[in-house]
């Protein structure tokens, strides 16, 4: 499969919610590029805990959607919380839903995209902790491994990467989805 596939992410993102996913859109064939507001690398957090750093493949000021495919975000606490203050970043996220290219998020990941506007009328899963604040951008919140609505993946956390990788290799294949909308 030669797709690309932009990872949105930054300091504090939940390590194994983007090391699983990247690794097996990696064995699928797909190019993946972690994209970042920092810049050289990022910290990964892992059970309470700093951890791992991670080169940073581009800036989020290099790149627009047209050079990828397809977008991931992953989550953890502090990483969607930094993101969705990020002008460039919510802008990123956003272009991939007018563009109609799959978006795949797991866990807290959703929290950018309450501030990118594009959870309203969509089926969506999440960590349960911010079932609420989807629920109140007008998402339809559901506890399931992982939910597709029209190419946009969502997964609760950890337990359903197997499941969101699966799906978030498919979708990839997929490719565009006239019915994906913000």
């Amino acid at each position: 499969m030669n797709k690309r596939v932009a990872i949105l992410a930054t300091n504090g993102f939940e390590e194994i919610e983007l090391t699983s996913p990247m690794q097996a859109l990696k064995d699928a064939g797909a190019t993946v590029h972690i994209v970042s507001p920092e810049k050289n690398e990022i910290k990964s957090w892992r059970d309470g805990n700093w951890s791992n750093k991670y080169k940073v493949d581009k800036h989020i000021s290099e790149v627009t959607v047209d050079d990828y495919e397809a977008l991931l975000l992953p989550g953890g606490v502090i990483n969607p919380d930094q993101l969705r203050t990020d002008e460039k970043s919510i802008g990123f996220i956003k272009d991939f839903f007018k563009h109609k290219k799959p978006v795949s998020a797991i866990c807290h990941g959703l929290q950018s995209l309450i501030n990118a506007e594009v959870v309203e009328g969509r089926k969506v899963t999440s960590y349960h902790s911010i079932r609420k604040d989807l629920e109140n951008a007008g998402a339809h919140w559901v506890d399931e491994e992982v939910v597709v609505d029209q190419g946009f993946t969502t997964s609760r956390n950890p337990d359903d990467l197997p499941a969101f990788n699966k799906k978030v290799v498919e979708e990839l294949r997929e490719g565009k989805h006239e019915r994906q909308h913000a």
